[in-house]
């Protein structure tokens, strides 16, 4: 998939609920400890959609978001492994807003960000309650182009970093800027201290963060199992009414 998509969506779920995040990072020697409910630090949509919403008619997603307690493991200095790895439906890293990322596919395997309705902070719960993103999240900060080098946004699951839109000198990246799993070696603040290391990008084109493991990859205590369960973000009728297209509006 070629092109820049933005991620300006001329219809989101409306609300503004505020939910309590809880989310700690601890490094202790050669682990970073991540632990949290996978809720976010920024007010969501309402879920389910309400009838009155405009979305609904697109989109009538009856999840409710859900506190989902879990703890993740990290190398603190993770290595590439011997061949990257593919991506899984579900979560592929934790983002510094408390919430879950997934990869750019939607249950069906098409883009998510060009098919789902999102609210404005770009994310929505599936079957489980689990509140994600498919992409960085606008609600997260990222430096004004031509500035500076994007701060940390999250980390994959295979314990490399993830960073916002911005490379060195506040350079815009694209996909065609970076490798096969969506990052490359360079210079960036990790733990208070400049390092030159791999990481991957956030980008405004798809696939949006990562389309490969570089490392090897771990799974997130307390949540594989339940979203497994639930398969990421279908089926989702269950308001007895026939579903109109799950599209966004052209």
């Amino acid at each position: 998939m070629t092109g820049v998509q933005t991620c300006a969506l001329p219809i989101s779920v409306d609300g503004n609920v505020v939910h309590l995040s809880e989310l700690e990072i601890v490094v202790s020697g050669k682990h970073r400890l991540i632990t949290g409910n996978a809720l976010p630090d920024h007010p969501t949509g309402q879920f389910p959609v309400s009838r009155s919403d405009d979305a609904y008619y697109y989109d009538r997603n009856p999840n409710t978001i859900r506190a989902h307690a879990f703890t993740v493991s990290l190398p603190t200095n993770p290595a590439n492994a011997e061949r990257p790895s593919c991506l899984p439906m579900g979560a592929v890293g934790i983002m510094l807003t408390g919430a879950v990322l997934f990869n750019a596919l939607d249950a069906r395997g098409e883009n998510a960000l060009a098919h789902e309705i999102l609210d404005n902070c770009q994310g929505h719960p599936q079957r489980s309650g689990l509140y994600h993103y498919h992409g960085k999240s606008p609600c997260q900060n990222d430096p004004a182009p031509a500035t500076e080098h994007s701060t940390l946004i999250g980390y994959a699951l295979d314990g490399f970093a993830i960073y916002g839109y911005h490379g060195e000198g506040g350079a815009l990246l694209t996909s065609g800027d970076l490798d096969e799993c969506h990052g490359h070696v360079g210079q960036v603040m990790v733990d208070g201290e400049m390092q030159t290391i791999y990481h991957y990008h956030a980008t405004p084109d798809y696939p949006y963060t990562l389309s490969c493991f570089k490392g090897d990859p771990t799974s997130i205590a307390g949540l594989a199992e339940r979203a497994r369960r639930a398969s990421p973000d279908g089926p989702r009728r269950s308001d007895g009414f026939d579903r109109p297209p799950h599209r966004r509006p052209r």
